[in-house]
């Protein structure tokens, strides 16, 4: 296996990420997908150095080119993104498909402006949303979970809120 986790967090990698979800699922590294993280030295250095692991900061580009090589890896990474665009991006567009991943798990999405709040610090919108269903509708389940005991459910539970039946 090359991915053992798919995670949307707008923080990307924080402690929460590194501690709780590796118990979950194990991880030798992170692989996070930001355009402006991995084009600005400052936070891609933080992102580095903040979790232990063996981690890479690339941009949407950088990963794509570089996929194969992410799904032929022995080791065991988290994918992450700050948004569900970019996931959807890699899920659904670019047809990215980690062998035995079958949930996406949405962490932070902080209350903005045009947002529809749906529990503590989960907050998305339209856009945000279309992207969630494209990734439900290509097969995945997409739970929203802070942590793994504060889940507060899978997308079909929100998504008539948004206008799909």
């Amino acid at each position: 296996m090359s991915v053992s986790f798919v995670r949307v967090d707008d923080r990307m990698i924080h402690g929460q990420t590194c501690t709780r979800w590796a118990l979950e699922y194990p991880c030798d590294g992170l692989i996070a997908v930001n355009d402006a993280a991995a084009k600005t030295p400052v936070l891609k250095a933080a992102y580095k150095n903040a979790s232990g692991k063996k981690t890479f900061v690339w941009t949407m580009e950088e990963f794509l080119a570089k996929s194969g090589k992410v799904l032929a890896s022995k080791d065991n990474y988290f994918l992450i993104t700050k948004n569900p665009l970019d996931m959807a991006k890699i899920l659904v567009d670019a047809g990215f498909k980690p062998s035995d991943v079958k949930t996406v798990i949405i962490g932070p999405c902080n209350d903005r402006p045009g947002t529809t709040k749906l529990g503590n610090n989960q907050s998305i919108t339209q856009e945000e949303a279309e992207a969630l269903e494209s990734i439900m509708q290509k097969g995945y389940d997409v739970e929203f979970a802070l942590t793994k005991s504060d889940a507060i459910g899978n997308w079909k539970k929100f998504r008539g809120q948004f206008g799909f039946n």
